[in-house]
C-alpha cells in the first residue's frame, strides 16, 4: 500500500528522523546533516549555506516502501538540481535524472506530488539562490534583458522551469562538488566556485543570446578539451603543469589554451594554502566556464 504524506507529515517525520553519519563522510562545521525517516528508508542529506543567499545540499538515500509526498503552492528561489544516477518523479515536471536536469526560476511554485518507490536510490545535488542575489550579479549585463533570463524572476507570478541536458562539463562539476578535496573554509570556497561555475553554464544554456558568451571561434570539440584542461588543473592545484604540458595532455595548442582563458596560470602558481584553490583556478574559470 502506498503511503500518502502531506507537507506537515513530511516535516514531522524528518524532524524525528535519526541522524547517522556514514563512515566515509567527514563533516565541516558549516555543514548540517539530516537523516531519513526510518519508516521510509535510510540515508542522509547534507546541507550548507555557502554564502548569504546561496545554499547547497547533497542527498543520498534509499527507500524501502512506496510513498508519495504532496507539496502545496509555495514561494520558490532560483534552483538547480542534478540527479546523477537516478530518476526523480514529480507530476508537474518531466522525468528528471540521468541526462535531464532541473533549472527553475523564482516565483510561486504550484503544488505538486512527488512519487517514490521501494528499492529506489536517490542521489541529488541541489543548489538554491535568492533571486535578488542573482539579479545583483546581472543588473548591468545585457544577458539580464534576454527573455529566458527574465523568466527566472517572476516575483508573485508562477515560476518557470527549464530542463537542460546534463553535459559532460555539468556532470564533471557535479562529481567534483560531491568529492570536494578540501576541508574547512577552503572547502567552502571551492564549493562556492563550483556553484558559480554551474550557474554560469545554466544561464548560458537557457540564454537566447548564448553565442555572445562563448569564446569566439572555438569549435565544440575544442571547448570540451578546454573543460578537460580545467579538470586537470582541479586535481593538480598544488603543482599545476606548464601551459605547454597541459596543451599536450588535452590535445590543443598553447595558443588555444590562452584564447580559452588559461593565460597567466603559470605566473599565478599558488604560494600559500589560502591561494591554492583560488588563483590558478579562477584565472581559468573566468573565461573557460563560458564555453
Amino acid at each position: 500500500m502506498t503511503l500518502i504524506l502531506n507537507q506537515s507529515d513530511w516535516d514531522e517525520l524528518h524532524q524525528q528522523a535519526p541522524i547517522t553519519c556514514p563512515d566515509n563522510l567527514v563533516l565541516d562545521e558549516f555543514e548540517k546533516l539530516k537523516g531519513i525517516p526510518e519508516i521510509l528508508g535510510r540515508g542522509y542529506s547534507r546541507g550548507m549555506e555557502l554564502s548569504p543567499g546561496v545554499w547547497l545540499n547533497f542527498c543520498d538515500c534509499e527507500y524501502h516502501r512506496d510513498f508519495i509526498h504532496k507539496t502545496p503552492d509555495h514561494d520558490h528561489p532560483i534552483q538547480i538540481s542534478i540527479f546523477p544516477s537516478c530518476r526523480f518523479d514529480c507530476d508537474i515536471h518531466p522525468g528528471l535524472g540521468g541526462s535531464r536536469s532541473y533549472f527553475s526560476g523564482s516565483g510561486i511554485s504550484p503544488g505538486y506530488v512527488e512519487r517514490y518507490r521501494s528499492g529506489q536510490r536517490l542521489t541529488c545535488i541541489n543548489v538554491e539562490i535568492l533571486p535578488d542575489l542573482l539579479d545583483s550579479f546581472l543588473i548591468n549585463d545585457r544577458q539580464r534583458q534576454s527573455e529566458p533570463v527574465k523568466q527566472l524572476f517572476k516575483g508573485e507570478d508562477w515560476k518557470v522551469a527549464f530542463y537542460p541536458t546534463v553535459t559532460p562539463a555539468i556532470r564533471s562539476i557535479a562529481q567534483q562538488m560531491w568529492d570536494a578535496p578540501y576541508r574547512g573554509e577552503l572547502k567552502r570556497m571551492y564549493l562556492q566556485a563550483k556553484v558559480m561555475e554551474l550557474l554560469v553554464i545554466y544561464l548560458d544554456l537557457i540564454s537566447d543570446n548564448s553565442e555572445q558568451s562563448h569564446v569566439q571561434g572555438l569549435k565544440p570539440e575544442t571547448i570540451e578539451r578546454l573543460h578537460h584542461a580545467k579538470n586537470i588543473l582541479d586535481t593538480q592545484l598544488e603543482n599545476p603543469p606548464s601551459i605547454l604540458e597541459l596543451a599536450q595532455q588535452v590535445g590543443v595548442s598553447d595558443r588555444t589554451l590562452q584564447r580559452g582563458g588559461l593565460y597567466g596560470f603559470q605566473q599565478a602558481k599558488p604560494t600559500n594554502a589560502i591561494a591554492m584553490p583560488t588563483r590558478p583556478y579562477f584565472t581559468f574559470l573566468k573565461a573557460v566556464v563560458r564555453c
